[in-house]
């Protein structure tokens, strides 16, 4: 028998971004997937990352993240990942769409706030915000 905080379908969170609602005001958010390799994952799982920093953009109709640091897998050996690359994220076009018209039009920001697995899967809670300051 599993206890309630051993079951795979809690969200493990990895990394938070602190600054993000001091700095911005958060509009709406949206969950989104995130395209990894392996030794990331592994990284991820070991808790090894930081989106202070990270922010998205809209780039040929698709999302990315842009400065999300994933630190290199201990074990990764040659096949090891690029620490700060540019990462795709996953979301429902109808959801695209209308995060591209807020950040052309409005010049509203993509801020990432946490970053976590969900039922296994890497997951960021991605926010429309407006600038503060």
């Amino acid at each position: 028998m599993t206890k309630d905080s051993e079951r795979p379908t809690d969200k493990i969170s990895i990394a938070r971004n602190k600054r993000a609602r001091f700095d911005y005001e958060i509009l709406d958010s949206w969950e989104a997937g995130i395209v990894l390799t392996g030794t990331e994952v592994k990284s991820l799982r070991d808790g090894r990352a930081n989106i202070g920093d990270a922010y998205g953009i809209v780039r040929d109709g698709e999302i990315f993240l842009i400065n999300m640091h994933i630190s290199p897998y201990e074990r990764g050996g040659y096949a090891n990942h690029e620490a700060e690359r540019t990462r795709k994220l996953l979301l429902h076009r109808k959801e695209i769409r209308r995060l591209i018209g807020a950040v052309e039009r409005q010049g509203l920001t993509l801020i990432p706030l946490e970053l976590y697995f969900k039922k296994g899967v890497a997951k960021v809670t991605l926010a429309l915000g407006k600038g503060k300051k």
